[in-house]
Parts: structure tokens; sequence; C-alpha cells
């Protein structure tokens, strides 16, 4: 069987848990934030386009529904209250 990478005695003055993670927690955040409206985004603008480019589409019908779109999806969408 392998051995630990350090031995239980190593005196490396780290501890488990005691490292400090605020940086990792806001750029997962953002990263979660930036998903979450992207797709939002996305999906959006392709309902749109589809809407205009089908055979019989029409610009406004499209914008309407992207919009309707976008307007539900932000208040879905939006955080809650903070701890």
């Amino acid at each position: 069987m392998a051995d630990p990478h350090h031995a239980p005695d190593a005196h490396d003055g780290y501890v488990r848990g005691s490292q400090e993670i605020s940086e990792q927690n806001q750029t997962f955040t953002a990263f979660m934030g930036l998903t979450k409206w992207g797709s939002l985004i996305i999906a959006a603008l392709l309902m749109f386009l589809v809407l205009w480019f089908q055979p019989g589409g029409s610009f406004v019908g499209g914008a309407i529904v992207a919009f309707v779109m976008l307007v539900g999806g932000f208040f879905f969408l939006k955080s809650g209250k903070k701890h």
C-alpha cells in the first residue's frame, strides 16, 4: 500500500480547514453568475433568430418572444435573499 505524502509526525504548519478561501468563493460566484445569465441571453437570442428566420416568421414576433423570455428569466434567475 502506498505511503501518505506527509508522515503523521511531519511539522509543516498546515492544519486542514485553515486556509483562506474567500478568493475561491468570489471566483465561483462570478462563474455561476456568468453561466446563468449567459445561458439566458443565448437562449433568448436563439429563440429570436429561430422565430425571425423560420418560414413565415417575423422580426416583431421573435423580438416579443425574446423580450418576454428575458424578463421571465430575469425574475426566475435573480438571486434570493443573502445569508
